[in-house]
């Protein structure tokens, strides 16, 4: 009989396997542990240990976690074998690294920050189907971002008036409409009637700008709904749906996936309550690591922050959004969504800062110009255009009068 303790579960001279999942977390000890004791109870409480001494016939310590680095920083990095793990399964993965270690009376805070995926793991899953590659397969829009906008207010228009929002927003210059992450089949605004009537204003706006434009409806909802919702989206000739994956739960992103790709459908992610896990930032599950979950999971756009622009706290958006363009074991990419507070007076800067392999997602800086909508829409488009051409947005307004209007109105100030 072997007896396993806390203490199995440190080693730090292990070198990880290939095939290990590797994270790294934050670790603040409880008062009466430093950092060697409470890491090794992340590893234990995360795979195969418990509280209690385990006297076991033969070895388990193929199957348990080991922590093999402490920092000074409180940073400590965790193996986890591959057999732990249901490939993928991705609420069991979050069940072992991210379950119940979070509420550890062996920590005051941890969070997880990082993961280093394995292929195995990581190719178990499906990844995007399009990814960045929705800029040129579906709008052709060669060096500039595209740009999406959601109507204002964000819900309580009625059907009719979302529509004219759209039709508005699109013959504009903007390429995607976005539902609201709160808007899914109320009474004021039923999902059938704004999914058919504004597909027809779409296609109204196609004709009349020569452009190709979509529309990101919300299919959010029970699994079966949000299936049924999407079979509608295709039915009706969309490109697109959208999902609160945070608020769904990843098992129904993962099917909602399976149904899109019967579809040819692109996934729009809104990563509505990600703050309930990452805004503490010694606390929870980095934006980083939902941001990896959702492209192992298969969305092809995910909003990541506007690097701290707009009215939203933000982590690093930037790192965020090159791990989402990188190498994952040959899975697609994924194209970063800016949201939260933009204006066009904001957008040089964020082009500066993010690139134009982006989504740009403004609401109440297209919908709140003094103009209305459509002039919103045209100094939105504006304001993209100077930004990649690297004119001024001053000198660029001289000829452009929606964006003349939109920067005496907001100036370059970042909203709260």
């Amino acid at each position: 009989m072997t007896g396993i303790t806390y203490e199995d579960f440190l080693d730090l001279s292990y070198e990880p396997d290939v095939e290990d999942l590797v994270c790294e977390f934050y670790v603040e000890p409880a008062a009466d542990m430093d950092l060697a004791a409470a890491g090794s109870r992340v590893a234990s409480e995360s795979s195969n240990g418990t509280w209690a001494e385990l006297q076991v016939e033969g070895s388990i310590t193929d199957l348990s976690a080991t922590t093999f680095e402490l920092g000074d920083d409180g940073r400590i990095r965790v193996a986890y074998p591959a057999e732990l793990f249901e490939f993928g399964n991705m609420p069991q993965i979050l069940s072992c690294i991210a379950g119940n270690i979070m509420g550890m009376k062996a920590v005051e805070r941890i969070r997880l920050l990082d993961c280093e995926w394995p292929e195995a793991l990581a190719t178990s899953f499906p990844g995007p189907q399009f990814g960045t590659s929705v800029r040129e397969e579906i709008f052709d829009a060669g060096d500039r971002p595209i740009t999406a906008t959601v109507p204002k207010p964000k819900v309580g228009l009625s059907t009719d008036q979302h529509v004219q929002v759209g039709y508005d927003a699109w013959t504009g210059g903007v390429d995607l409409l976005k539902d609201d992450e709160n808007l899914t089949d109320q009474s004021f605004n039923r999902f059938e009637d704004r999914l058919v009537g504004s597909l027809e204003a779409r296609d109204r706006a196609e004709e009349e700008t020569g452009e190709k434009k979509s529309y990101l409806i919300n299919v959010t909802a029970e699994t079966e709904d949000m299936l049924r919702r999407t079979d509608r989206v295709a039915e009706q000739g969309g490109e697109y749906v959208m999902v609160d994956v945070v608020t769904v739960g990843w098992a129904g992103v993962q099917t909602l996936r399976e149904r899109a790709e019967e579809h040819g459908l692109a996934i729009h992610a809104h990563r509505a309550m990600h703050a309930a896990f990452d805004r503490i930032d010694t606390h929870g599950v980095s934006m980083r690591v939902l941001a990896q979950i959702a492209r192992l999971c298969g969305v092809d756009q995910i909003h990541t922050g506007t690097a701290d622009l707009g009215k939203l706290e933000n982590e690093d958006t930037v790192g965020i959004n090159e791990w989402l363009y990188g190498d994952c074991h040959g899975l697609t990419d994924v194209l970063p969504t800016a949201s939260g507070g933009l204006h066009p007076g904001l957008l040089p800067e964020l082009v500066d800062r993010l690139g134009t392999n982006i989504c740009v997602q403004i609401g109440g800086g297209v919908h709140g110009h003094p103009d209305g909508t459509h002039a919103g829409a045209k100094a939105l488009r504006q304001a993209i255009d100077a930004a990649v051409e690297g004119v001024d947005p001053e000198t660029y307004a001289d000829d452009h009068p929606e964006l003349r209007a939109a920067l005496d109105q907001w100036g370059t100030e970042t909203p709260r």
